[in-house]
């Protein structure tokens, strides 16, 4: 068997039990003695099963399985409990943390070995007769002029989607020449589009791209730019748009930070995204860029309506007005985000965006109701059954503004 499970017990007799009745049966067999270690082995690792004990030092089995259910790379791997505790209370406690079965210690060999046959078998049916979700909203925040935010407003869009619906969202960043997206963030580059850059583009699969995926406190999902300039040149737009339509099937949102311009990769990102968010600053060379971007979109025959303007009024004072600017443009200016350097500064020091760092400032109100207002249709009418924080001051904003 080609089977991987991975078995979690600080008791070494019990690890090597497990073990040894797994291995005795034809599985491939990983063992750590606490969930930190765990963490550590599926990052690097691919399991089609985990056990899990409960009773462990620092970490125990329940909130180990929640982590390992709130990461994307997990999230699908049947999970079973093991533990002494056999009561009813925790037998819900552990499939409220997200296991999938509860064994008692200690178990019989051959209930171990018939429960791990059932699980792996469900899990085999379930990848089988997958159907195809819907496909997620992809948001492209875009600028011809560099400088003006492009990274800070896709972060604080794709977090400020995750807290509003209490969902994983995507961020990607596509500047593959020293991108900051994950920074913004304050995520490490453990893994990045680098380590794709050298695979055949057929061969990538979800499984490879959810390992790539850093997951943010707030559920965002981020794919960092490549760690080296030379890797982002291997990166061709046959494979951005590949990746980017296997994660548009999993996530309900994917934002994409993009370049100052018009490479086949950009323009690859351009085609497969359902809204366009054009940025600049109110100033002359900036609304020119803007000019020159929009004749570019339109020659590519995208739809007009889909594509929004965004002033980021970079600058305290001198600069132009936004009537000036809409009739320069020949198009209304959707969204003006005021002066706020300060805070974006000192968010992009800390990898907290306003919209995650200072929840009920009114720089973050903003790009809430920004959220909200690009959000499906679905979500936009429907009032979560478990509303979170954000939906919750977001509802309170609008009745203030009905009165």
């Amino acid at each position: 068997m080609d089977k991987q499970i991975l078995a979690v017990d600080d008791d070494p007799v019990n690890r090597r039990i497990v073990s040894k009745v797994l291995t005795s049966s034809g599985y491939g067999v990983t063992t750590a003695n606490n969930a930190k270690e765990a963490f550590n082995l599926v990052e690097e690792n691919r399991f089609d099963l985990i056990i899990l004990d409960v009773m462990m030092p620092e970490i125990d089995g329940y909130e180990a399985c929640r982590h390992l259910r709130e990461n994307p790379q997990t999230s699908h791997i049947p999970i079973i409990l093991l533990t002494a505790l056999d009561s009813l209370e925790n037998k819900i406690k552990g499939f409220e943390a997200g296991a999938d079965d509860y064994l008692p210690k200690p178990c019989e060999p051959e209930e171990l070995v018939a429960r791990v046959k059932v699980w792996l078998r469900r899990s085999d049916v379930v990848k089988k007769e997958r159907k195809p979700a819907q496909l997620g909203k992809v948001i492209a925040v875009f600028s011809l002029r560099g400088g003006m935010g492009v990274s800070t407003i896709s972060a604080n869009i794709s977090v400020g989607l995750a807290q509003l619906w209490g969902i994983q969202t995507a961020l990607i960043d596509l500047v593959f020449d020293a991108g900051n997206a994950a920074l913004f963030l304050n995520l490490p580059l453990r893994n990045t589009w680098s380590d794709i850059a050298n695979i055949p583009t057929e061969e990538i699969d979800l499984e490879m791209v959810n390992m790539l995926l850093r997951v943010h406190s707030s559920g965002t999902c981020v794919l960092p730019a490549p760690r080296k300039i030379q890797d982002g040149e291997l990166i061709d737009a046959k494979k951005v748009t590949h990746v980017l339509e296997i994660i548009r099937s999993e996530y309900e949102y994917v934002v994409l930070d993009l370049p100052h311009n018009f490479s086949d990769t950009t323009l690859a990102a351009l085609d497969i995204a359902d809204l366009i968010f054009v940025v600049f600053a109110p100033e002359l060379a900036s609304v020119r860029a803007t000019s020159l971007a929009m004749d570019i979109f339109e020659e590519l025959k995208y739809k007009q309506e889909n594509i929004h303007l965004i002033i980021n009024w970079t600058f305290s004072k001198f600069g132009l007005s936004k009537e000036d600017i809409q009739q320069s443009l020949s198009r209304e200016v959707n969204i003006v985000i005021p002066n706020a350097t300060e805070q974006f500064i000192k968010a992009i020091n800390f990898g907290t965006p306003p919209v995650y760092g200072e929840p009920n400032s009114p720089l973050a109100a903003l790009f809430e109701d920004l959220s909200f207002a690009i959000s499906k249709t679905n979500h936009r009418r429907n009032r979560p059954e478990e509303p979170t924080e954000s939906w919750l001051r977001l509802a309170k904003r609008m009745r203030q503004r009905r009165k």
